[in-house]
Parts: C-alpha cells; sequence; structure tokens
C-alpha cells in the first residue's frame, strides 16, 4: 500500500489551532483539561500533525456531536448504543497521555471496495497504524473536508472485543448520512458515526491510517 494523503490533510491546522477549537467547543472542559494545560501540550508544531485527546478522557460518545459539515451537527446511529467499547485492537498502542498527535494521516482512498478483514494487513505490512475511531471523529472535528461524499473512511484501529474473546463483527466508521431511514431526514447532510461488517466492502470507504502517534506533554 503506497501512502497517499489527502491534500485537505496537508493543510491541517498547527497544533495551538487545534487545540483552541477543542477549548472552543467546550470538549477540554468535558474532558475535565485546563485550557492553560491544553495549550501548554500543543506548543509541539514539528511538523504537519493532528491533536488527539485521551480517549479515556474524551470517548466517541462525547466526541461525535461536536463534529460539523455545514449547518449539520453530528451523530451516531441508533443502534451503536455500545460506540464507547469500541477499543483499540491489538497493535494499535495509543500513547498514555493527556493528548498525542498523530503523524502523516492519511485516508486510504486506494482501498475502497475492500472489506476492513483485508485492508488490516495492508496497512499495516506498510508500516502503518489504522485510525482508532476516536482519533478519525478528531479529524473530521478538525477538517470536515476529510468527509466527502463517495469518499469516506472506516477506523478499523478500533473494534469492540466479545465477553469470550474475538471480536464483535462490526467496524465504526465515518461518513455522510442521506437522511433515510432511521438517521432521519434532519440528518441528511451531517456526519454520521456508524458500523460496517468486516468482511463486506464499500465503494465509498476507505481505511484512515497514519504514520505514527506520538505523546505530547
Amino acid at each position: 500500500m503506497t501512502a497517499s494523503p489527502l491534500s485537505a490533510v496537508a493543510t491541517l491546522p498547527p497544533l495551538a489551532r487545534q487545540a483552541e477549537l477543542l477549548i472552543d467547543r467546550g470538549l477540554a472542559a468535558l474532558a475535565g483539561i485546563s485550557p492553560d494545560q491544553l495549550r501548554a501540550v500543543a506548543r509541539d508544531d514539528a511538523g504537519d500533525g493532528l491533536l488527539v485527546v485521551s480517549p479515556a478522557a474524551l470517548p466517541p460518545s462525547a466526541l461525535a456531536p461536536h463534529l460539523r459539515l455545514g449547518d449539520r451537527a453530528g451523530f451516531v446511529v441508533t443502534d451503536m448504543t455500545d460506540v464507547d467499547e469500541f477499543a483499540p485492537i491489538g497493535g494499535v498502542e495509543v500513547p498514555e497521555a493527556l493528548a498525542y498527535v498523530l503523524r502523516g494521516i492519511d485516508r486510504g482512498d486506494e482501498m475502497a471496495n475492500w472489506s476492513p478483514d483485508e485492508a488490516l494487513p495492508a496497512i499495516v505490512g506498510a508500516g502503518r497504524t489504522p485510525l482508532t475511531l476516536a482519533e478519525g471523529i478528531h479529524w473530521v472535528l478538525q477538517q470536515p473536508n476529510a468527509l466527502e461524499r463517495n469518499r469516506c473512511f472506516m477506523t478499523i484501529g478500533s473494534r469492540k472485543p466479545k465477553v469470550r474473546g474475538g471480536l464483535d463483527s462490526r467496524t465504526p466508521a465515518l461518513w455522510i448520512s442521506n437522511g433515510t431511514g432511521r438517521d432521519g431526514a434532519a440528518n441528511r447532510h451531517a456526519p454520521k458515526v456508524g458500523w460496517c461488517w468486516a468482511g463486506n466492502r464499500h465503494t465509498w470507504l476507505g481505511f484512515a491510517s497514519a504514520a505514527s502517534r506520538e505523546p505530547l506533554g
């Protein structure tokens, strides 16, 4: 797999500006982080990166409603009430830090119409790491145009463990709602946190990955 990052990724705001968005949206306070704390850890602007607050403090259910596409707010699909139970898979090492930075994010468009089961070994084999759901939501928070019609992405770095071992067969993803079915017409064009089966393929979903995760602070 050859990484070919979106042109949009090249224009990610500096970490300091990303911190201000999280502060302005009330997400830093929700995570129990003071503005000064977040600003202090976000001073490292070396290279292009995405600022991520620890998912232990700011889980997907708290992040999703703060997504925006135009005037539409983000939401989690109604049959994913367990969204916060999707944890990093084996091999995905999330730093134990107040916040960390993801470098070299890629939407994985070239793997559209692959299944998650097919994509994961290709991502790992390329020396990259799949994004977790919380990381994917942080990305769309900072850069809404990471979601485009017919070009959205899965976050297969997160899966839900089964009580008796193994993984739930759902894989989380972010895309744009058509406002049909249980989504409701009011959610048409809204950013959506949902799921797909691990063995299924979708022509409009790539697989988000990064080159590295680096702790901050």
